[in-house]
């Protein structure tokens, strides 16, 4: 640049755009205050509302300055009858007002379409849920219509008795894991069970009480797989909703049929029996919404009849007429009617469950039914009380079980088994045994460069990643009708959820850059309808290939292979997804668009796949995510960009999941895995290696970016590191601002303790493709508008970035003294749109548009996006295939869509 500093370039290349800075984002901060306070119009999200739910939590976003923290909200039906709610805040904008608040209500809240939510005095709800704590840590919960009593530390109970009045519907709910010391046949099988370890009070009502549950599997002097539970009460519900999160710290050696093999795990519980076996039922769903009803001892079909009036009662599940009322060929002979005391019904796949029955131990079991997917829901109990009980996304993550055990005794057990005893044992061990690849050489130039998987000898372990699943229980005061039953095995599968429509969400000015659905345009309509076309696409591709399975569902796949017309579900880094270049933010922003329930479902088992089975909650890694591989923890690439927080936000935001609330708190440090493993280490040139907390090597682009949305979700939660994360955050801002070259400079060294990087003197150029398609687009929009007058050097660092990535070699060069290849170029072209929207720069809007349509990595414009049919026996069995997509491709062409048409829509080319 002969004789002309740099660092002035780069300060003054955005001197047009900081006269009059980002006006598009106060134009729409603006406008958003002008209703900010207004009521908010809510709706359930599969649209009608639910028969029956267990009660509701849900998320709502507020613009900036609306609303302080003590303000209190006030929810109606659309009627204006009030409706009682209880709020909490889960985030703040900088000047301190409500960014995002929770909500729950509870389940009798009168059944409407639509609700108003406003600022306001709450209704009193009729029943409050209230919490006792008891000595030595015992706790008790009345929802006014049951009551639950939790143990103490130290028990192997975590639910003493659950009642309704007087009545004890259930008691000693427990869980159960089954360890298997050998993948042999035969191999000894030990039953750990859960001890309690600590118990809290995370809510107190008045809706809605939610109780944290802590411990560990034990058997005899050996903890095994802890456990995180949360339990949620209602005010004056019978049920309670329970979210079950355990972490996988159990041995298995590849090579080796020796270690710690999970043969079952459950949730179990005893509920007592009272009435009469031909007045005990069981019942069983289907997903279709059928259900399988039985009774414990059936007075139909026999060879007397009973009496119409008495069989018709057995069918309801009523309480029979007195026996004295019976054909007494029938009363006089019950004693020779087999009693059913056990049931199991089993879903080994997605395609087929199986109900089986027998008298008691002992005896042989006979098939009952059979049927396709199970809706994971059942029932037992009788006249005088029962409990239903249900285990969501049952068949999706298969192998799944429910067994009643007893039911013709005193007490039957019912066992939810989120992993089923009867599968083979859950085998975690590694693929292969390492393919010779015992030097970075042959991972990097071998492994690497003909199956695309980085392998490293102990890297492919799966300790320390968990999996969370959803339990819903009712106390009921007799058997349901099928209705009911059938209503509330709806509910299980699909809990309802109240949202906002996509308009009222975005004027609330959150989640960055993006816009509701806008078909004002032929040009505009046809991106719209290739987004739709593209989800609907990963949709029946789950379907097609069976996307399911324990630790599986939730994840997509990478790449497709063309010849076996199948995904590479088999060819190391080409098979699960584990969030690559964006999927999760893909799928989050599409549904924020759009309001779409089956976008949101989709992304929301995405976000509780992605979050637990791809990331480390344990061990030295603990925090980092894998990359994409056969398996979903087997890559050795263990990073930030995987486990980043901005995967996450979305889901805690929506729905104020605690669940994902610990997810996002467990990276408020995550800085200091670089201590433990460096994510450059098999390509380093320089010497450096870890070891000094105060100069760690992390990179501005996937690394940086996955510790700022840590750190930024951190201090907008108003966590207890909420100060010490917003002055790391801030620092880090600065100091990327200072280094010669702004985010082209690609990498510094990072204090831990302070969050500011090292400012080099050196002016070299260090450019990814990958450095913005993890979250960094999307949280430096955040950052900025949060940020921007206060740190305006960092704001025309990034709007430096966003200029020039995609600029000519000749403004490259004027920038920084050097020049780079801009690879995924389609995919960058909305970070040009960023630069065109602050700037107000038409020329800059067309570029981006041309990137965007005719980049080397686009969709456009000569994509047919019809799709071919493949049938058997070319394949398995019929499919459906569109052979060009791929989903690191699916994902950033995605995000550039959605974000080109927020910021320079209007200059979308007819």
């Amino acid at each position: 640049m002969s004789g002309v500093d740099r660092r002035t370039v780069i300060k003054g290349a955005a001197a047009a755009a900081a006269a009059a800075p980002f006006s598009w984002a106060l134009s729409r901060t603006a406008a958003a205050a002008d209703g900010a306070a207004a009521d908010t119009e809510l709706h359930w999200l599969e649209g009608a509302a639910p028969d029956v739910h267990a009660g509701a939590t849900w998320g709502v976003p507020w613009a900036r300055g609306a609303y302080r923290p003590e303000q209190k909200f006030r929810l109606a039906t659309a009627d204006g009858d009030d409706i009682p709610v209880q709020s909490w805040a889960t985030a703040y904008w900088p000047d301190g007002s409500v960014k995002w608040t929770g909500h729950a209500v509870a389940p009798g809240t009168p059944k409407a379409d639509r609700f108003v939510l406003g600022a306001g005095t709450p209704a009193a709800p009729a029943q409050r849920v209230t919490v006792t704590r008891g000595s030595g840590g015992r706790v008790e919960v009345s929802t006014g219509a049951i009551t639950a009593v939790f143990a103490a530390k130290g028990s192997d109970t975590v639910v003493r008795a659950v009642r309704r009045g007087s009545t004890e519907i259930a008691r000693d709910g427990r869980l159960v894991a089954l360890r298997q010391e050998s993948v042999r046949e035969g191999a000894e099988v030990q039953s750990f069970a859960g001890r309690v370890e600590k118990v809290e009070v995370e809510q107190d009502g008045p809706v809605r009480a939610v109780i944290r549950v802590e411990g560990r599997h034990r058997h005899g002097g050996r903890g095994w797989l802890p456990f995180v539970l949360r339990f949620a009460f209602f005010a004056g519900a019978e049920s309670f909703r329970l979210v079950h999160t355990f972490v996988w710290d159990g041995t298995q050696e590849p090579g080796s049929d020796q270690g710690d093999f999970l043969r079952g795990l459950g949730v179990r519980f005893t509920v007592p029996l009272t009435d009469r076996p031909y007045d005990r039922h069981v019942r069983f769903a289907d997903s279709g919404g059928g259900l399988f009803a039985e009774a414990v001892q059936g007075i139909t079909g026999l060879r007397r009849d009973p009496g119409a009036a008495v069989r018709a009662a057995q069918i309801a599940g009523e309480r029979l007429p007195d026996t004295t009322t019976w054909d007494t060929r029938v009363a006089d002979r019950l004693a020779y009617i087999p009693q059913w005391g056990d049931f199991t019904l089993t879903q080994p796949t997605a395609d087929g469950y199986l109900v089986r029955k027998r008298t008691k131990a002992g005896h042989g079991w006979i098939q009952a039914a059979a049927g396709g997917r199970a809706g994971g829901f059942g029932y037992v109990g009788g006249a005088s009380g029962g409990l239903s009980f249900g285990l969501r996304d049952f068949w999706q993550r298969h192998p799944t079980q429910l067994d009643v055990r007893g039911a013709a005794t005193a007490a039957a057990e019912v066992t939810l088994w989120l992993y089923a005893p009867e599968a083979q044992p859950l085998d975690l061990r590694f693929y292969h045994d390492g393919l010779g690849q015992d030097t970075y050489e042959k991972q990097s130039d071998g492994g690497l460069e003909i199956t695309y998987e980085d392998y490293e000898p102990g890297f492919g372990t799966p300790y320390g990643i968990a999996r969370t699943s959803e339990l819903t229980f009712w106390a009921l005061e007799k058997t349901p009708t099928a209705a009911r039953l059938a209503a509330q095995a709806a509910a299980v599968a699909a809990p309802p959820l109240l949202t906002a429509a996509p308009e009222r969400l975005h004027a609330a000015g959150v989640f960055g850059d993006w816009a509701p659905v806008d078909r004002s345009s032929k040009a505009r309509a046809v991106v719209e309808d290739r987004l739709d076309d593209l989800f609907a696409y990963y949709r029946d591709q789950r379907e097609d290939r069976r996307w399911y399975g324990f630790l599986d569902y939730g994840d997509v796949q990478h790449t497709y292979d063309n010849d076996r017309h199948v995904w590479r579900y088999d060819v190391g880094g080409y098979a699960w997804d584990n969030s690559e270049l964006g999927t999760d933010l893909w799928l989050w922003y599409h549904f924020l668009r759009t309001g779409s329930a089956e976008v949101f479902r989709f992304a929301e088992a995405m976000t509780r796949h992605t979050g637990e089975v791809d990331v480390y909650h344990l061990g030295e890694w603990a925090g980092l995510g894998t990359r994409h591989g056969v398996q979903h923890y087997a890559d050795s690439a263990k990073q930030v960009r995987i486990s980043t927080a901005a995967n996450r936000r979305f889901y805690y935001y929506l729905t104020a999941d605690e669940r994902t609330g610990d997810l996002l708190r467990e990276l408020v440090d995550v800085e200091l895995t670089f201590l433990e493993v460096d994510p450059q280490r098999k390509v380093r040139t320089d010497g450096y290696t870890p070891g000094d907390r105060h100069a760690l090597s992390v990179g501005f682009g996937t690394d940086w970016g996955g510790l700022s949305a840590a750190w930024l979700t951190e201090w907008e939660r108003r966590g207890p590191n909420a100060e010490k994360a917003r002055a790391k955050l801030v620092n880090s801002l600065r100091t990327i601002a200072a280094q010669p070259n702004g985010f082209f400079t690609g990498t510094g060294l990072l204090d831990a303790d302070t969050g500011k990087f090292a400012v080099t003197t050196d002016t070299a150029v260090s450019v990814s493709h990958l450095s913005a398609v993890f979250g960094l687009v999307e949280t430096n929009s955040e950052i900025v508008s949060l940020f921007g007058d206060e740190e305006p050097e960092f704001r025309t660092a990034w709007l430096n970035y966003a200029q020039y990535y995609n600029a000519t070699d000749a403004q490259k060069r004027q920038l920084t003294g050097s020049t780079w290849k801009s690879a995924l170029p389609a995919a960058h072209s909305r970070i040009t749109a960023y630069a065109a929207n602050r700037k107000d720069d038409a020329a800059l809007a067309t570029r981006a548009w041309n990137e965007f349509f005719t980049g080397s990595d686009t969709y456009f414009p000569s994509n047919d996006w019809s799709r071919v049919t493949v049938k058997a026996p070319a394949v398995l069995r019929t499919t459906e295939e569109i052979p060009w997509v791929s989903t690191n491709s699916s994902a950033q062409w995605a995000l550039a869509a959605i974000q080109n048409l927020a910021l320079v829509g209007d200059r979308i080319p007819s």
